[in-house]
């Protein structure tokens, strides 16, 4: 039941984000049940580790991916109110899970369930961010999807960037507060 993966690009450092060098092919791949997609970033967000199901997937190859943004990744149909979420969350030392939406280097997306979580050394140092991807729900991509165009478009009708991402993440905090739960509660209950 898997689709298409991507192949691996050339072996050339990408170092910026795909979108502004790939075109959108609006095909969706995906990777097997039992397999986790695994990455570790610095605290700058930089690539330090990518195991080969990230390498697959994201149609990278080991020297494109280390000191790349893990941003790289990131599909334009992904609010930046869930980001902000997210390092806002990792900036306070906690962990989150969060449904997003990738692009691998051919152009195709690809849905993940992410655990994100801060990595620290012995003395208590914040070192990094390590995260674990695994095949989500489809049911629950159906869900979010509605959710995540919507504080889009949020952020795209804002004459700013700036205020199109104070509204979105506004708007994203008042459904957590009507549901009255946390965002990690919302991802599970989908």
């Amino acid at each position: 039941m898997l689709g298409f993966l991507p192949q691996i690009q050339s072996s050339k450092p990408i170092g910026q984000k795909l979108l502004s060098t790939v075109a959108l092919s609006g095909k969706e791949c995906f990777f097997a049940e039992d397999e986790l997609i695994v990455s570790k970033t610095d605290t700058g967000g930089r690539i330090t580790y990518a195991n080969t199901v990230f390498l697959r997937v994201a149609g990278m190859t080991e020297v494109q991916a280390l000191g790349a943004p893990h941003s790289v990744i990131r599909h334009p149909d992904m609010p930046r109110a869930v980001f902000k979420l997210l390092w806002d969350t990792l900036g306070a030392g906690k962990e989150i899970f969060a449904y997003v939406k990738n692009l691998a280097t051919n152009g195709d997306y690809y849905w993940v369930l992410a655990h994100v979580t801060p990595s620290y050394n012995l003395e208590g140092k914040l070192t990094g961010y390590h995260s674990n991807r695994r095949v989500p729900d489809r049911d629950a991509i159906a869900s979010i999807s509605g959710v995540y165009e919507h504080l889009l478009a949020i952020e795209n009708e804002a004459r700013d960037r700036k205020q199109g991402l104070v509204k979105s993440v506004d708007t994203l905090h008042a459904i957590l507060k009507e549901k009255g739960v946390s965002y990690d509660q919302f991802v599970f209950s989908l």
